[in-house]
């Protein structure tokens, strides 16, 4: 079955809020919500065809847009290519030029919005931002926390807890700590022993979870081990890696190694092809990690990642 074309965006105002448009009861998937957009035409370049979808069911013009992700969604009538764009300037005003309900609604709330099976992974990626801050795992809780205030104050909103040399107690007794300080500015994700999940989640319930490469092989076959309410990420090398996170259901992960790095010298960087041939199979929001940094976003964003994940590049450089 061929797949359609379909491009899409995740408009985002001067205030942050994202737009969603409500589909015709008559339509396929009528009375739910979506990121506005629809078919690329015949000989219309991606960019040609955002902008006229959205002239024609908004009334607005694009003048900034990059892209977000794209997501291969297989319906019982139809197969689909959602080619989506995050749209962060525009000219007019948008209404609804079709008559469709629109909704201007902040990131937080879209998982209160009943949307198609196809635009969930697109749901995650209008909430994550760019970058995945990494912690680098020689310090010690008390090194981690000190370094903290200025990873927030450079802007950090979602952040790998990894500090591998801390005992179990020691561990949760930092991430609550780091927690308060991330209230309300950051999500903090952890990582630990498979055997400790019931106990930390418990414990820490605003943080999610990050598998390693051996914790996601141990879960083939089975269920998610979070409930969709908490953040799941996982770390992924291959394409079989990478199947397993889309069978699993994680809400992201990452990409490694990119490029060669310091930390890991003996490892095979993929290189940048091979990580575009990669994400073309992801079904969730991915991050590039190995050897990047911010100056490396708007290749990440060519690939067809959701950003950078990085120590150096980030963590490091910010204080």
């Amino acid at each position: 079955m061929k797949r359609i074309h379909v491009m899409a965006a995740v408009i985002v105002n001067a205030q942050g809020q994202i737009l969603l448009a409500k589909r015709a009861a008559n339509q396929h998937q009528g009375g739910l919500w979506e990121f506005p957009g629809g078919k690329r035409e015949a000989g219309e370049t991606r960019e040609q065809a955002l902008d006229r979808e959205l002239h024609e069911e908004l009334g607005i013009r694009v003048t900034v847009a990059r892209p977000l992700i794209q997501v291969r969604h297989d319906y019982l009538d139809k197969s689909i290519l959602l080619d989506v764009w995050r749209v962060s300037g525009f000219s007019g005003e948008a209404h609804g030029a079709e008559g469709q309900p629109l909704a201007w609604v902040w990131p937080a709330a879209l998982d209160e919005y009943a949307f198609p099976a196809a635009n969930l992974p697109i749901v995650k990626a209008a909430q994550l931002p760019d970058c995945y801050w990494v912690t680098p795992a020689e310090l010690n809780a008390e090194q981690a926390l000190q370094q903290l205030p200025a990873v927030l104050a450079a802007g950090a909103r979602l952040i790998y807890w990894r500090l591998p040399t801390l005992s179990a107690a020691d561990y949760v007794a930092c991430a609550q700590q780091a927690l308060a300080l991330c209230e309300g500015r950051a999500q903090l994700m952890l990582q630990g022993a498979t055997s400790q999940w019931a106990t930390w989640l418990q414990a820490l319930p605003q943080a999610g979870w990050h598998l390693t490469r051996a914790q996601l092989a141990a879960l083939a076959n089975t269920d998610r081990p979070l409930p969709a309410s908490r953040w799941l990420a996982a770390s992924c090398h291959n394409a079989a890696e990478i199947a397993l996170a889309n069978q699993l259901g994680v809400d992201f992960i990452t990409v490694s190694p990119l490029l060669a790095t310091a930390s890991h010298p003996t490892a095979t960087p993929l290189g940048w092809p091979q990580a575009q041939h990669l994400l073309a199979d992801c079904r969730c929001p991915a991050y590039l990690l190995g050897g990047v940094g911010p100056d490396d976003l708007p290749n990440a964003w060519a690939a067809g990642a959701q950003g950078v994940a990085a120590i150096r590049g980030l963590w490091v450089r910010a204080q």
